[in-house]
C-alpha cells in the first residue's frame, strides 16, 4: 500500500486552515498544522513532509523567512505559498525565493487540491525512495537491512539502525541535531528525553558499517550540532 503524501501546513487564520486540513485529509492526504511562524519554522525544518503550504503574513517569524530557512537546508522540497497579495511584484518575489508555486486568497478547494497535485506530479524523485548506500568498504541495502563488504563479509541492521542511517543520507548535506532525530526516526518529542540513545545507536551502527570512531569516514560527529552522512555515493 502506497503510503499517503504529508503535506505540512503553516497558516494562522483558524477558518482557512481548518479548511484547508480538512480538504487535504478527504483528498487522502496526511496533514500537519501550525498556526504560528515560529512552530511553523520548527516544522519546515526539521520534520518530514512531501509539500509545504505556507502562508507568508504569519504571527511569529514571517512566511518570508521560513521559505528562506526551507531552501537553505531543503533546496528541493516542493512549497506552494499561499497569500492574500496578489500584487505581482509579490508573486514574483515569492518564485524568485523558490516557491513551486503561489496561490492567491481566496481560492477554491478544486484549484488547491489540483495545484498541489501538479506540483508534487512534477517534484524531483524524493530521497525516501533510498535503496542502497555505498561505503568505502561496501554497500548497505537498506530494503533488506544489509551491509555487505568488498571482502565478502556481511552485517545486519536492525530497522532503527536502518531508519537511522537513510534519514542522514537524506539529510546528508547537513548536520542533523539528536532532537531532530528524536522526533523523525523514533517519533518522539525531544523535550525532556536523554539524547543518550541517539548516541548509542550512532556507535552501533559506526561498528556494522566498519566507520572507525577515532577516525569516522561514514558518520561524522559534528560538535555542538549533531551527526552527518559523509560518505561518497546512494541511489
Amino acid at each position: 500500500m502506497t503510503k499517503a503524501p504529508r503535506i505540512l501546513v503553516v497558516e494562522d487564520d483558524y477558518a482557512i486552515r481548518r479548511g484547508l486540513v480538512d480538504a487535504l485529509r478527504y483528498a487522502a492526504y496526511s496533514v500537519v498544522e501550525a498556526a504560528h511562524g515560529d512552530e511553523g519554522l520548527e516544522l519546515a525544518v526539521r520534520s518530514e513532509y512531501e509539500l509545504l503550504l505556507l502562508d507568508l503574513v504569519l504571527p511569529g517569524v514571517e512566511g518570508w523567512s521560513i521559505l528562506q530557512e526551507v531552501r537553505k537546508v531543503r533546496p528541493t522540497q516542493p512549497v506552494i505559498v499561499l497569500t492574500a497579495r496578489g500584487a505581482e511584484d509579490d508573486r514574483v518575489a515569492g518564485l524568485r525565493l523558490g516557491a513551486d508555486d503561489y496561490i492567491v486568497k481566496p481560492f477554491s478547494v478544486r484549484e488547491l487540491l489540483a495545484r498541489v497535485e501538479a506540483v508534487l506530479r512534477r517534484s524531483p524523485e524524493r530521497p525516501s525512495d533510498l535503496i542502497y548506500v555505498d561505503l568505502p568498504e561496501g554497500r548497505v541495502d537498506l530494503a533488506r537491512r544489509e551491509v555487505r563488504f568488498h571482502d565478502g563479509g556481511r552485517s545486519e541492521l536492525s530497522e532503527r539502525e536502518a531508519e537511522l542511517l537513510r534519514y542522514l543520507v537524506i539529510h546528508g548535506k547537513r548536520a542533523v541535531s539528536r532532537d531532530e532525530l528524536l522526533a523523525n526516526v523514533w517519533r518522539i518529542s525531544p523535550r525532556g528525553v536523554s539524547t543518550r540513545t541517539i548516541d548509542m545507536h550512532v556507535t552501533r551502527l559506526r561498528e556494522k558499517l566498519r566507520d572507525d570512531p577515532t577516525i569516522p569516514q561514514v558518520i561524522l560527529t559534528v560538535r555542538g550540532k549533531g551527526y552527518m552522512f559523509a560518505s561518497a555515493q546512494s541511489s
